[in-house]
């Protein structure tokens, strides 16, 4: 991407999980201030990590480096080649420079808000607001400390998240506006009263009101519910959001370059593939009785000595392979490895559709995905119906089919493409050299160049 200025300010709006439909189609002419950032600069599509969930893709963002380098796969991970024990991403388990390190070694100060994971808070050369990881509001949740009492006083409780997988639609409402609108209060008051070079934050509330509005909005979704009362309440917290970054806008002095982005996109969820029941039917993962009720699998009484294979749910699906000398009761031969694997390959990706509907699967061995790999990582990860389907990983429906989400209410699953928009208010030209998209591993490089650091 070529640059053609040096900026003396940089401010990266983070809406997660904005997909590129909503904002250069559907929402475009209700929503002036994005607009107007549109027209006057350059839009692209924003490519997304493996996998494309918020956690690895925000790390991948502000460091440059894929999820196998960082050794962050997801939100969760197996510890170890343990068969229950896990661990979950915290800002700690992030061991490489972030872009706002890299800044701080040239002497510039940065904000950041939101930013998952950011929890707990660390110490930045600025100021660092945790993300929607945080325990709840008693704890400790800003870098410096004294800034959390700030925050307070500001905006009372701060909200750092919202539970979105509930039939409670109005009060869910309620929640998301509330807390969008205490988050955006805050980063006013970072602009106007501390010292920074560089701000980023990352509003949540946008993931959240499209899992749970979706059906809604989309006449396509399998679910959809025509003229319901939900039907505009995505379009109308889009135009919040809008109005709020039209106030932030106005803060600005013309030496900022803006950049809108998101972490990865949303579609309609058409459902959640069984993966364990499948494994199960199809011989690879042994059960010494099968649930009377719906189990997650660490609460299953699995047969190690006669399981090959067992797998998570997610937007994804990771696949372990009970190996020996590796699994505690692995049975799994290296020789059989590979063409374990392989095999496995092969039939999901020849799963077909509750109606026999053919299905856009891919499955990865992780090696093919990350030419580093660092940490606890999967065998296998599966994408089924290019993430139109999602994993589910709880044993007890007797069926690898479900019309829904098996841990609560979900409209939407993510999709591959965000958003990236860059903006400058002197109109200083940007080209991106004939491509319409770029990856998010590259965001960390574009904001180093915006500043004049190669």
């Amino acid at each position: 991407m070529n640059i053609g200025w040096n900026a003396k300010k940089v401010l990266v709006i983070g809406l997660d999980s904005t997909p590129p439909r909503l904002l250069y189609q559907d929402f475009r002419d209700s929503l002036p201030n994005i607009r107007t950032l549109i027209d006057e600069g350059l839009s692209l599509r924003l490519r997304s990590c493996h996998p494309p969930i918020t956690i690895p893709a925000w790390m991948v963002a502000a460091t440059g480096k894929d999820p196998g380098e960082m050794g962050v796969y997801g939100f969760r991970h197996r510890k170890g080649h343990s068969y229950n024990d896990m661990w979950i991403t915290t800002s700690d388990r992030i061991h490489v420079p972030k872009v706002w390190d890299i800044l701080a070694e040239k002497g510039k100060r940065s904000i950041m808000v939101g930013i998952p994971p950011s929890y707990p808070p660390y110490q930045v050369h600025g100021h660092l607001v945790s993300c929607f990881i945080t325990p709840d509001e008693k704890k400790q949740f800003t870098y410096p400390a004294a800034l959390k009492k700030e925050i307070e006083e500001l905006v009372g409780t701060y909200i750092f998240d919202v539970v979105f997988r509930t039939e409670d639609r109005d009060r869910l409402l309620e929640g998301l506006h509330e807390m969008t609108h205490k988050n955006f209060q805050v980063i006013e008051y970072l602009i106007r009263e501390k010292p920074w070079e560089f701000l980023m934050f990352v509003e949540i509330g946008v993931d959240r009101i499209q899992h749970a509005f979706w059906k809604y909005f989309d006449s396509a979704h399998p679910k959809h519910e025509p003229n319901h009362k939900y039907k505009d309440a995505i379009l109308n917290y889009y135009r919040m959001l809008d109005g709020h970054i039209g106030r932030l806008l106005s803060l600005l002095d013309e030496d900022t370059s803006v950049i809108i982005m998101s972490d990865h996109g949303a579609k309609a969820m058409k459902g959640a593939f069984c993966i364990n029941e499948w494994l199960i039917q199809e011989g690879y993962l042994a059960l010494k009785s099968y649930p009377d009720e719906v189990k997650s699998l660490e609460k299953l009484k699995v047969d190690w000595s006669r399981t090959r294979a067992w797998g998570w749910g997610g937007y994804h699906a990771r696949i372990f392979i009970n190996k020996k000398g590796r699994e505690p009761e692995g049975i799994v031969k290296e020789k059989d490895y590979q063409s374990l694997r392989e095999e496995l390959i092969e039939r999901l990706c020849g799963v077909k559709g509750p109606s026999g509907e053919v299905w856009q699967t891919s499955a990865h061995p992780v090696e093919e995905l990350y030419p580093t790999l660092r940490g606890d990582y999967p065998d296998l990860m599966v994408y089924f119906d290019n993430l139109s389907w999602r994993s589910a990983g709880t044993v007890g429906r007797k069926s690898i089919y479900l019309g829904e989400n098996d841990t609560g209410p979900d409209d939407a699953v993510h999709d591959w493409d965000g958003v990236f928009i860059l903006w400058d208010s002197r109109g200083r030209a940007t080209t991106a050299e004939g491509a319409t998209s770029l990856g998010i591993a590259e965001i960390t490089p574009i904001i180093l160049r915006l500043f004049g650091i190669s």
